[in-house]
């Protein structure tokens, strides 16, 4: 036996740890890994543009169902009282809707970082094709609004989820390009909804209004399902802070009531609307103090700090309430001013719903190409609220005031996709829902507060005697246009000054790089 046989047969003996070592590695604590929610270790193959194109037409026939949905409605409700002989609750059939949407955004969003998109996606559209059904063959009043409360649950979490998983699919620099079509999609429904409610409730019945969602929704559900599991995971399994969803819920649905109620119901300084308030306060106070106590919240107070996301969402939140409060509101001026029928109003609100979508597209064209992304939104909400002021200050003839609030909406366009982008880019990609989803929610509360905002301007301006609802006091009719027309300088000076504030916010918010190509291919579609 050589010296090297020796060696290895030596090395090969059994030797003894000592007992001191021994007994620290048996404290040791074994851990076992639990790796099922791990993301594959081998990288999804990429998504072909055929592929991309598929779920694309997917999410944007999903979001028109959701927004086809806030519209369609309003036509049909007087052919829906006549025919449940109650008109004094009808009101309820929208609210109810817009109510669970707005308070359940943030949830879905959050629940899709924990659960996958794809959980999410099935069970809103279930809730909303389930809510859709009731709402046609509801028997009375009360049960359509039960349904659509519950239709109302799947719509606030498609708008969420839609926009997780365009940026799940395509890179920040090409995804301003997608939120182009969403603004269209949303155009289209503003229009066409309230065009074909009407169309449904005179000449069909009015329940086809929900019917349509049905087919609509399971051939959304078909064309996305089978792509799904092509999608990048990025969602994390977490414990969910059920206490914290409630709490931010139940604030919302109060602070929902109060800006619905507030000086239609009750009066502003009425006890119901005071106390109301102080509740939605101390619920917000309760939400704020079980976020910062937890060690996991429903929704991180972290995420609505830093040098991006609130400036994002006040941009993004200031536009959207601009646009809404002139929207609801610019019929009466149309009416009183330029003497418009009610369907001619409709008509000359296309350039300020329509027009924008130009401008969602330019910003999206921008961001694909452009390393100063945001300036593109600088330039066009600080021209925006020129333009606001130039209409606060004289009154035009209807040809000119629909130019000008042509160019005012395509400045206004621009927020929208420099905004979402650059949120979504800010955060980790296990964050992305979440954040979307709170975008949605403070966006949907900016708006109803601003719609708010607008008519307290107006009756404040016109005096206190006069309803724009027309019920309890004065009638609108009564003013003169040259009283209608003052009165309004300060609506559009108010959306002004909003637009100014939204450039301010994108001034200030930092500019992060952009990953992805300089030049993306475009998606052609076909």
């Amino acid at each position: 036996m050589n010296k090297f046989e020796r060696q290895a047969a030596g090395s090969a003996s059994p030797q003894t740890l000592p007992e001191a070592v021994a007994r620290d590695l048996s404290q040791i604590p074994a851990e076992v890994l639990d790796l099922s929610d791990a993301p594959p270790l081998a990288p999804r193959a990429a998504l072909t543009q055929r592929e991309v194109r598929t779920i694309l037409m997917s999410l944007l026939l999903t979001m028109f169902l959701a927004a086809l949905d806030q519209t369609i409605v309003a036509t049909a409700l007087p052919t829906i009282g006549r025919q449940f002989r109650d008109v004094s609750s009808l009101s309820w059939v929208i609210t109810a809707y817009l109510l669970a949407s707005t308070a359940v955004a943030p949830v879905f969003g959050t629940l899709s970082d924990i659960y996958g998109r794809r959980a999410m996606i099935i069970l809103s559209l279930s809730l909303f094709i389930s809510g859709s059904i009731l709402c046609a063959l509801a028997p009375n009043l009360t049960v359509l609004i039960l349904a659509r409360g519950l239709q109302g649950l799947g719509g606030g979490g498609i708008m969420p989820i839609v926009q997780t998983v365009i940026s799940d699919v395509v890179t920040p620099r090409e995804r301003g390009q997608y939120q182009a079509y969403f603004s269209g999609v949303w155009m289209t429904a503003g229009i066409g909804g309230p065009v074909l409610g009407g169309f449904f409730a005179e000449h069909l019945h009015w329940s086809m209004i929900f019917w349509i969602n049905v087919p609509l929704g399971l051939a959304s559900l078909a064309m996305l399902l089978p792509k799904m599991g092509k999608i990048p995971v990025f969602h994390r399994r977490r414990k969910v802070d059920w206490a914290g969803g409630l709490l931010l819920m139940a604030s919302a649905v109060v602070i929902m009531l109060v800006l619905t109620w507030g000086g239609n119901r009750y009066l502003w300084l009425s006890p119901t609307i005071l106390a109301m308030v102080g509740a939605s306060v101390a619920l917000t106070l309760a939400f704020v103090w079980h976020a910062g106590t937890t060690e996991e919240p429903f929704l991180p107070l972290s995420l609505m700090g830093g040098t991006v996301a609130p400036y994002a969402m006040a941009a993004g939140g200031c536009a959207y309430g601009a646009m809404l409060g002139l929207t609801v509101h610019l019929p009466l001026y149309y009416e009183a001013v330029y003497h418009l029928s009610a369907s001619g109003a409709g008509l000359a609100l296309i350039p300020l719903a329509a027009v924008q979508t130009g401008g969602a597209a330019i910003a999206g064209r921008t961001m694909a190409r452009a390393k100063h992304y945001k300036l593109v939104a600088i330039i066009g909400t600080l021209c925006s609220a020129l333009l606001g002021t130039a209409m606060a200050l004289t009154t035009l003839p209807l040809w000119a005031m629909l130019m000008l609030l042509s160019v005012f909406a395509l400045g206004l366009g621009t927020v929208f996709p420099v905004s979402v982008v650059a949120l979504q880019n800010s955060v980790a990609r296990s964050q992305v829902g979440t954040v979307t989803g709170a975008m949605n929610f403070f966006r949907a509360l900016m708006a109803s507060f601003m719609v708010a905002a607008f008519s307290a301007i107006l009756l404040m301006a016109l005096g206190g005697d006069i309803s724009l609802s027309g019920e309890s006091q004065g009638p609108v009719g009564s003013i003169s246009s040259a009283d209608m027309a003052a009165a309004f300088r300060y609506v559009f000076g108010a959306a002004a000054v909003l637009l100014a504030c939204s450039a301010l916010c994108m001034i200030v918010m930092e500019e992060k790089p952009l990953a992805g190509p300089a030049k993306p291919p475009s998606v052609a579609m076909e």
